[in-house]
C-alpha cells in the first residue's frame, strides 16, 4: 500500500518506477527537495497535454486551467503555469486572445491546428504507454 502522505504526482511516479519506492521511503526526507524537482521535470508534460485537451474542448484562461488541473493533483504555481501558456503559444500550439473582463484583461487560450495535431498524437502515445505500462501488452 502507498503512504497517504504523499502528494498524488510522487504517487503515479513510484509506480512507473518501483525502484524510487524503497529509495524514498528509506530517505524520503533527506532527498525530499530531488524528488519534488524530479516530479515537476516528469509531470509537466501531463499539464501540457492537459492544457492542450481543454484548449481543444474550449478557451481556457490562466486561473481556470490552474484550478482544472489542481483537480487532477497537480500543484503548479502561476510562476510555472503562465511561462507554460507562453511558450505553448509562442511554439503554435495555442492561439490567444485578449478580453477585458471586469474591467482587466484577461488573456484566453484556444488550441491551433498544430496544437490538435500535437494532442493527437499524445493520444497514440499515452494509449501505447497504458498499454505497455499499466497492461503488461
Amino acid at each position: 500500500m502507498l503512504s497517504q502522505n504523499r502528494l498524488p504526482e510522487q504517487e503515479l511516479l513510484f509506480l512507473i518506477h518501483p525502484v524510487y519506492n524503497n529509495i524514498i521511503s528509506q530517505y524520503r526526507y533527506a532527498i525530499s527537495g530531488y524528488v519534488i524537482m524530479l516530479d515537476r521535470e516528469f509531470f509537466l508534460g501531463f499539464v501540457k497535454i492537459h492544457i492542450l485537451y481543454h484548449a481543444s474542448r474550449e478557451p481556457i484562461y490562466g486561473v481556470e486551467i490552474l484550478e482544472e488541473l489542481g483537480r487532477h493533483g497537480y500543484r503548479l504555481s502561476p510562476g510555472t503555469l503562465y511561462p507554460t501558456l507562453h511558450r505553448l503559444a509562442r511554439e503554435g500550439y495555442l492561439s490567444v486572445q485578449s478580453k477585458v473582463v471586469d474591467g482587466k484583461v484577461r488573456k484566453y487560450y484556444a488550441i491551433t491546428e498544430q496544437g490538435l495535431a500535437a494532442l493527437a498524437e499524445a493520444r497514440r502515445k499515452i494509449a501505447e504507454l497504458v498499454d505497455e505500462v499499466l497492461l503488461d501488452k
